[in-house]
């Protein structure tokens, strides 16, 4: 997360659009998880910080709100992580919904590294929707897009591990949520990056990329990586009916199973 302080001052080659504008309009794409390409702008990257590693002592939680061991199925439950530079600390805020105190200030306006997520059910099966803002804003976060996507990406799983880690008394008491799949949400005016992937169960996405099982490319069933759409009539089976984060999200599919087109809010 602290690595994104460098995305503001080290140069990008982007792959962009013809204008801002189309940029703007471009409507968001959802897949399977897949590994970024490796190019030359983003392998020195990888070297350069090296592996994420959760650290619990460095984890501080504030429960605002909710009940500890209610199951997000019946009470609303949000996670919103921010990192400080200056301490090298991520505070995690449990809550019904999104913890606006923690994005104040100039300096979350500049770098966008927070991570929001939501506990959903549909049609009795529980998700969790995770957000990243990659690009849009102002122009430093457009021009560090890929950098700012290629990290992202490889500190999710640490993310992830802190919100289990986090909620563990809630876990503890629904140990099935770990079973539950983990939809992440990039959001960026530039297509690229504008994109929303399934990563698959919440005790395997934790790991980080180098993990076995992600080395051997299993992947879950086919039929369990559909996006997960509520019903249009009230029911008792989907909770909450509407999402507690703010960003864009709706999802449209379009042709087969790969590919689709999601609809922006």
């Amino acid at each position: 997360m602290g690595t994104l302080a460098a995305a503001l001052v080290l140069p990008l080659e982007l792959k962009t659009s013809s204008s801002l504008s189309e940029q703007q309009s471009s409507l968001f794409s959802y897949r399977r998880r897949t590994r970024p390409k490796k190019n030359q702008s983003i392998v020195p990257v990888a070297r350069l910080f090296g592996p994420s590693i959760f650290e619990a002592s460095k984890l501080k939680v504030l429960f605002l709100g909710v009940d500890e061991k209610k199951h997000p199925g019946k009470l609303p439950r949000t996670y919103t992580l921010t990192h400080s530079d200056i301490t090298s600390k991520l505070t995690l805020a449990v809550s019904q919904t999104i913890n606006n105190s923690q994005l104040q200030g100039w300096y979350h306006r500049l770098q966008r590294d927070e991570v929001v997520a939501e506990w959903k059910q549909v049609k009795g099966n529980m998700s969790l929707h995770v957000h990243c803002h990659i690009s849009g804003g102002h122009f430093l976060l457009d021009l560090c897009a890929r950098l700012r996507y290629f990290i992202f990406y490889k500190e999710l799983p640490m993310v992830l591990k802190a919100f289990v880690h986090g909620d563990g008394c809630l876990f503890n008491h629904h140990p099935e949520l770990q079973e539950a799949l983990v939809w992440v949400y990039f959001h960026s005016n530039i297509p690229e990056f504008n994109k929303v992937e399934c990563w698959g169960p919440l005790q395997e996405a934790a790991v980080p990329s180098g993990g076995a099982h992600k080395d051997q490319g299993q992947v879950a069933p086919s039929s369990n990586w559909d996006m997960p759409r509520p019903c249009q009539d009230d029911c008792t089976c989907c909770f909450p009916t509407m999402s507690l984060i703010p960003w864009p999200q709706d999802t449209s599919p379009r042709d087969g199973h790969e590919s689709h087109s999601p609809e922006s809010l």
